[in-house]
């Protein structure tokens, strides 16, 4: 069977391993969820009622900070660690990791020195808190948090507003379902006022998760006793009170070790004419037993809960592990494949753009279906092929002397300048084209998870894929060129042969009596020009496409990281490295996610070997 020990000691090792983590109470001092799920025990009372002299008699040591008003200014999580007889003891903070303290007197100053660190030599408070971890013999295995003392009223150097500062902070921890509550009260005052179990009443209003403490019982008024409040009479709770009697303060001023206190507070319950029949169930030796004993029944009621949890948690961070990423081998081989095959993600979810299994390449469509026929239709053929400039081109290219018949070297001028305008638009097909692979490239990036972790290879694939796409526009820009340079170099004659002659008034085609100079003459050259002009550019319209997808989209699609491959596959082991140099915020994202995920691991391991044991 698993004993209270073990099952109680594993959850303090989980709650330091959380606590070393970072799974623990932040600046706001909410608790997370691995915490919350393990039972731990708040202490709470007023200024004064004796909170510290408690701790202090559970642990067997003086450590803590003593003085009038406010003295615990930030939250002490302590956890206590039972050792093998004989083991000498020593405290840590999780703020000193490396350091022991043998001494508590020093444990005393550290806690005070950490306090001022945040909260400087002041009386104001912090919500943050101070981790000490006391491993010990002359302890029991459990979580105390003490926690500041609740107060009425702000002294001097306090803000008004503390009062209800420190009710908060105090309410954060005491309204976990998981948290024990040890209310603390003065016995030499009215029980009604107790500010401990007002708060614990509202939190806890069953009173099945709080624990009431008696202090000071031997400083009441001669003649009076606490019966009423210890055998539940006043204040009924589920659970027995418990009367404690402290050091004095001569004691504590003469150094009174807790052993000779310990011994002192059993003589007076046991010789005391109004507790003895209670001495069995008093002091603080039977109250850290019964708190650890009550502490040990609340993990194993909550077991399946907390192992639920673990669960989900473990399979939250595993997918997360995967988003992150697993770590990089460190031989150039491995890191050469990783690298590929990044790639080959990147280059597919490229591909699906383009195809159509992603958004975006129906842009490329769109540059041919409307872009370029807009273009084609916006050239300035009109006041090209205006009279005046049909007859200007005419007449200069006939020179010296006229033509003849019909002005064959006119109208060659005249189609091979008009077909330079063909440039423009298809130059500007091609660079459209260009510009939407880019921006998929550019997506493409972006939407390959595995990449996100690699700036460096992120970066180095889209100056590959940029170089290589520049290559295939020059290539595309070269070809959609030769398209119209080879529309002036050969014209398509049968075309001027359909034409219709021009006819004299007799009927004599090409008569010697018909002016060849008149606006009319001109104009029907223009026409003819413009007929012609407007069957190129209708088969301009359909090879222009062509040439940029087969120069462009086809070799995006077949040859993008081509060169890069050749490049990266000359690259030795420290270049590859630079390449899988990762975010070092991910980097350190991926490091604290995969201790997390072995401190739950090894908790559920741990949860479940106690489990199976009892």
């Amino acid at each position: 069977m698993a004993t209270m020990e073990s099952l109680i000691g594993l959850v303090n090792r989980i709650q330091r391993a959380c606590t070393v983590l970072g799974d623990h109470g932040g600046a706001d001092g909410a608790l997370p969820t691995l915490w919350e799920a393990l039972p731990s025990v708040a202490v709470v009372g007023g200024q004064s009622s004796g909170k510290s002299s408690v701790l202090e008699s559970i642990v067997g040591r003086d450590f803590l900070p003593r003085g009038s008003g406010i003295v615990t200014r930030r939250p002490l999580v302590l956890q206590l660690h039972k050792t093998e007889e004989g083991k000498a003891e020593y405290a840590e903070f999780l703020h000193l990791p490396k350091r022991r303290f043998t001494d508590f007197s020093l444990v005393r100053k550290e806690i005070q020195d950490e306090t001022d660190r945040l909260t400087g030599k002041t009386k104001q408070i912090s919500p943050i808190p101070i981790h000490l971890s006391i491993y010990s013999p002359n302890v029991v295995n459990l979580t105390l948090i003490d926690l500041p003392g609740l107060t009425k009223v702000a002294v001097e150097g306090q803000p008004e507003s503390i009062v209800q500062e420190i009710e908060n902070m105090v309410r954060l921890y005491v309204e976990k379902p998981n948290c024990i509550i040890l209310a603390i009260s003065p016995a030499n005052q009215d029980i009604a006022t107790s500010d401990a179990i007002k708060l614990a009443r509202e939190v806890d209003p069953t009173g099945e998760r709080t624990f009431g403490v008696l202090t000071k019982l031997d400083l009441m008024d001669k003649g009076t006793n606490a019966l009423d409040v210890l055998e539940g009479r006043s204040y009924r709770l589920q659970h027995p009170w418990v009367g404690i009697v402290n050091r004095s303060q001569a004691d504590i001023n003469k150094n009174v070790n807790m052993i000779v206190a310990r011994r002192r507070e059993k003589e007076y319950f046991a010789t005391s004419p109004d507790y003895s029949h209670l001495a069995s169930k008093m002091g603080s030796e039977y109250l850290a037993k019964l708190l650890s004993k009550h502490l040990e029944s609340a993990i194993r009621a909550r077991i399946p809960s907390i192992t639920s949890l673990i669960n989900k948690s473990i399979d939250e961070l595993e997918s997360e592990m995967d988003h992150l990423g697993r770590p990089i081998a460190v031989d150039a081989g491995a890191q050469l494949y990783t690298i590929l095959e990044l790639c080959r993600a990147f280059d597919k979810i490229f591909k699906e753009h383009l195809d159509g299994g992603r958004p975006g390449g129906d842009r490329i469509y769109g540059v041919f279906d409307n872009q370029l026929p807009v273009a084609l239709k916006k050239l300035p053929f009109d006041r090209y092929l205006s009279i005046q400039n049909v007859k200007k081109v005419v007449s200069e290219a006939d020179g010296y002397q006229p033509h003849l018949i019909a002005p064959e070297q006119g109208y060659r001028r005249l189609i091979e300048s008009a077909l330079s305008y063909f440039r423009g638009p298809a130059e500007a097909s091609v660079d459209a084209v260009h510009y939407v692979l880019k921006e998929l490239v550019r997506k493409s990036i972006g939407e390959t998870q595995e990449l996100k972790r690699f700036p460096t290879l992120q970066s180095e694939l889209a100056a590959a894929s940029y170089e290589a796409l520049e290559r295939f526009r020059e290539d595309s820009h070269k070809t959609v060129l030769r398209l119209v340079d080879m529309e002036s170099s050969y014209l398509t004659v049968d075309f001027f042969r359909k034409l219709p002659q021009e006819v004299e008034k007799g009927g004599n085609p090409t008569g010697p009596t018909v002016d060849r100079y008149t606006d009319g003459h001109f104009r029907r050259i223009a026409s003819n020009v413009s007929s012609y002009i407007g069957m190129v550019s209708e088969m301009l319209k359909n090879s222009i496409p062509k040439a940029a997808v087969y120069c462009q989209v086809r070799e995006a699609k077949r040859s993008l990281l081509n060169h890069f491959y050749t490049v990266v596959g000359k690259k030795e082991g420290k270049q590859l490295a630079q390449l899988l140099d990762e975010d070092p915020a991910l980097m350190e994202r991926r490091l604290q996610c995969a201790k997390r995920l072995e401190l739950y691991k090894s908790a559920r391991d741990e949860i479940e070997a106690v489990s199976w044991a009892r």
